[in-house]
């Protein structure tokens, strides 16, 4: 058996690009987590997960956690190896996956036997995503390469009040915070997600990724509708020819003109206000924007199609980006971190583009977005404009869209919300409502 030296020496001469990432030619050998043996039933799922041979009887399973600053080799420290086939083994995943990409905290689980003089590895699995894994295999032979778990498409549906924040109710009912991102994205033009009211609720049909059983992403919403201060929408998905998108239950698009916000994750500080004291210059004054308190990076985008007319710098301002939409409306987006790449005066945006970042540049007092909306060259407060819808349905196609509206309509009826007064155990951490 070659020494762990004799390893060490010959990956470092042959493979150092892979270790471009190690800090001051230091490494570490402390990876976080528990290293020790696994119950049979899990050497078991490993094999049948993975598809490669374990003796449930011999072989034993470290699970640990990539530690910060380490490199792929610090992986092996604590294990004997056959080196040579180690060493062929990672030559073998550089067409697959560049190993100098490891992340810190990723998973590693590590195949071995106990010997009287220690642990003698013989696979590696590095996960590299809930869904791909690097599996490295150097006991009887040498081989590389990246397993992929089966996704599974599961349609769920939930129906929930909004008793404290949307992202808690999503949470209670068991799935990912992205659904809120996707409900907040789909009715964008209709709900002020700034401003739920605790009487709110919603129902959603929605696809779910989930590998083994557990989730892993969001997918489409296939039809949602959110009662919101005293008003019901609706979101149908429906894509049939040049109709593609939501719409509502009178085949209207929900995409209007502008979006309700510039922001996705924030919470209004400072509304539009004729008479409001300003927090740096001690003075009542016209207040003609709308503060969005966000931390500083947090992506800005353009709430509507448009041509960009000033990108700069101002005293007072800051970093701000002017969108010029059409003759009747502008937008302007004050105090940025910084603008966008590749946003200059003349280029054309379509909404929903990151034209900056929030920060607190020019006359702030902290990181936010002061955010201002012009109507015939008078700035009014963009929640009093009433936004064009942009299409609807065709009428070729308005009688399969109502056959698939009451589809929905009759799933949404069948989904009960649940008692008002039901006692739950709410999440802790906090989130500003999107």
């Amino acid at each position: 058996m070659k020494s762990k030296i004799a390893f060490r020496v010959l990956v470092v001469a042959s493979l150092s690009m892979f270790w471009a990432c190690q800090k001051d030619g230091k490494t570490t050998n402390q990876q976080k987590g528990n290293k020790g043996k696994m119950a049979a039933e899990s050497v078991d799922s490993i094999q049948t997960l993975y598809d490669f041979k374990i003796n449930r009887f011999l072989d034993n399973i470290d699970t640990f956690e990539v530690a910060r600053n380490s490199i792929f080799e610090n992986m092996f420290d604590g294990y004997n190896t056959n080196d040579s086939l180690v060493f062929e083994a990672i030559g073998k995943t550089d067409s697959i996956f560049k190993i100098n990409k490891i992340i810190a905290g990723n998973t590693v689980e590590m195949v071995y036997r106990n010997q009287h003089d220690g642990k003698y590895a013989s696979h590696l699995i590095y996960h590299v995503s809930p869904v791909e894994k690097l599996i490295l295999e150097f006991r009887d032979k040498s081989d590389a390469h990246i397993y992929k778990i089966k996704v599974d498409t599961v349609e769920r549906t939930i129906a929930s009040r909004i008793e404290r924040t949307l992202y808690h109710s999503i949470l209670d009912a068991q799935a990912t915070y992205e659904l809120g991102i996707s409900l907040s994205e789909v009715f964008a033009w209709q709900v002020n997600f700034f401003k739920i009211d605790e009487n709110d609720f919603f129902k959603v049909v929605f696809d779910e990724y989930q590998a083994n059983g557990k989730v892993i992403g969001v997918g489409s919403i296939k039809a949602a509708m959110f009662y919101h201060r005293g008003d019901t929408f609706y979101a149908y998905k429906y894509i049939n020819g040049e109709d593609s998108g939501y719409y509502d239950q009178n085949g209207e698009s929900l995409k209007k003109a502008f979006l309700k916000a510039p922001l996705k994750y924030s919470r209004i500080s400072s509304r539009y206000s004729k008479r409001r004291f300003h927090p740096v210059t001690k003075e009542w004054k016209a207040h003609l924007g709308t503060d969005y308190a966000a931390p500083t990076g947090t992506p800005i985008r353009t709430v509507g199609d448009g041509r960009i007319v000033a990108a700069t710098f101002a005293k007072y301002n800051g970093n701000f980006v002017k969108v010029e939409h059409n003759k009747k409306y502008t937008t302007q987006y004050l105090h940025m971190s910084k603008i966008a790449k590749g946003i200059k005066v003349g280029k054309h945006v379509k909404q929903g583009d990151i034209i900056g970042f929030v920060g607190s540049t020019g006359l702030a007092t902290g990181p936010h977005l002061c955010f201002r909306f012009w109507q015939n060259g008078v700035q009014i407060d963009p929640y009093s404009v009433i936004s064009p819808r942009s299409t609807e349905v065709s009428s070729k196609h308005l009688a399969d869209f109502k056959a698939v509206k009451k589809f929905w309509e009759d799933k949404f009826n069948q989904l009960p919300l649940p008692d008002k007064n039901a006692e739950k155990d709410l999440p802790e951490d906090d989130f500003i409502e999107d």
